[in-house]
């Protein structure tokens, strides 16, 4: 009777067993949806569609266990008010540019970009090999923020005026869209700086509000149609010589998410850093091209002793704005020391050889 009882215990658990086996499998893992507020108009040529392939990467790599929204300028939050949404949670992830938050923290500035500062390629290096996440991680800790770069634009252009720039009295009395770091080196040469969304720009521009606007470059300019209102067009792009823009994550948002997918939504952004940078480097060109020979825009280089005296004032302002609180003079020193050391090598490396590609 034992051996029978046995024979039939054994008989139902493997029955059993088998219907486990055979029982659909659940995907317990867990899902996300996360939301990105941007300081870009939706699908905006270069920033806006980088935020799109930011998002698309995220969900990719991820197999879609993190969804990401994103929602354009004033969709969700109006522009220059994303930062204080991502910190506050109304939103998991923010896309624009460091120099925006300078009410918040002074240091933030230096993570976009320096006038006469670094390009794309030593910034990256001072970031990724340089120490420079470390700082940024510093500024960022207090509004319970993550950063991360997440497309660099390159040396943008000087921008668009409404007269030629003579000289440096040309520069006095010029309301100019111009942020961050440039915008005060503007102010100090009798200029005045306006911050405006993207969204705001060509509407300020063609109404006379302003007398002259910096956007980013030939790519964003042609779409944003600037041409329409100035055909002033000045290079180089001095203020903004390798603009990171960049991608804040809310610290708690990241927290709860499992190592594993921490590391992908880091990964996805250093992709999109560098695929926002050849993005721009492929469209420039043809885009300058366009407004040139078709558009007849009148490209111009800002005359040598404007220039000059724009690096005096702006190694001037830079070094006060370090002066200000510790936390910025720490970012500053870091910044300068490692641009001092790139630039020397530079000297010998990228600079010997575009100088020798030119047959100068």
């Amino acid at each position: 009777m034992k051996r029978r009882d046995f024979i039939k215990g054994a008989g139902a658990g493997a029955v059993a067993a088998g219907a486990a086996l055979a029982a659909p499998v659940v995907n317990a893992k867990a899902q996300y949806k996360w939301k990105m507020v941007t300081t870009w108009p939706k699908n905006f040529p270069g920033m806006g569609v980088g935020a799109n392939h930011l998002a698309k990467l995220i969900e990719e790599m991820s197999d879609g266990r993190i969804e990401v929204k994103v929602f354009g300028a004033g969709e969700l939050v109006p522009a220059f008010e994303i930062f204080d949404a991502v910190s506050r949670g109304t939103a998991e992830m923010g896309h624009g540019a460091a120099y925006y938050w300078k009410g918040k923290s002074e240091a933030a500035q230096f993570f976009a970009a320096v006038p006469f500062g670094m390009t794309a390629q030593e910034m990256n290096a001072w970031l990724y090999h340089g120490g420079g996440m470390a700082l940024w991680e510093e500024v960022y800790k207090p509004f319970g923020l993550i950063p991360t770069a997440a497309i660099n634009t390159g040396v943008q252009m000087g921008g668009w005026f409404n007269k030629e720039i003579r000289s440096l009295e040309d520069l006095k009395g010029l309301k100019m869209r111009i942020p961050g770091l440039g915008g005060e080196v503007l102010q100090r040469l009798g200029g005045t700086p306006v911050n405006l969304p993207g969204g705001e720009i060509y509407q300020a521009l063609q109404s006379g509000n302003i007398d002259a606007v910096e956007w980013v470059g030939p790519y964003n300019d042609l779409a944003f149609g600037l041409h329409k209102a100035a055909k002033f067009y000045y290079y180089p792009g001095w203020h903004e010589p390798g603009t990171v823009l960049e991608c804040f994550i809310n610290e708690k948002a990241f927290k709860a998410l499992p190592k594993a997918l921490q590391t992908i939504v880091l990964t996805a952004c250093k992709a999109a850093n560098m695929d926002g940078l050849s993005d721009f480097t492929a469209r420039n060109n043809e885009a300058l091209h366009t407004l040139v020979t078709k558009h007849k825009v009148q490209l111009k280089k800002f005359p040598d002793d404007v220039l000059r005296q724009l690096k005096t004032t702006s190694d001037a302002v830079v070094a006060e704005i370090a002066a200000k609180d510790p936390l910025s003079k720490k970012v500053y020193e870091s910044f300068t020391r490692f641009r001092d050391q790139v630039v020397a090598w530079h000297d010998v490396s990228e600079r010997a050889f575009l100088n020798a590609r030119a047959g100068a």
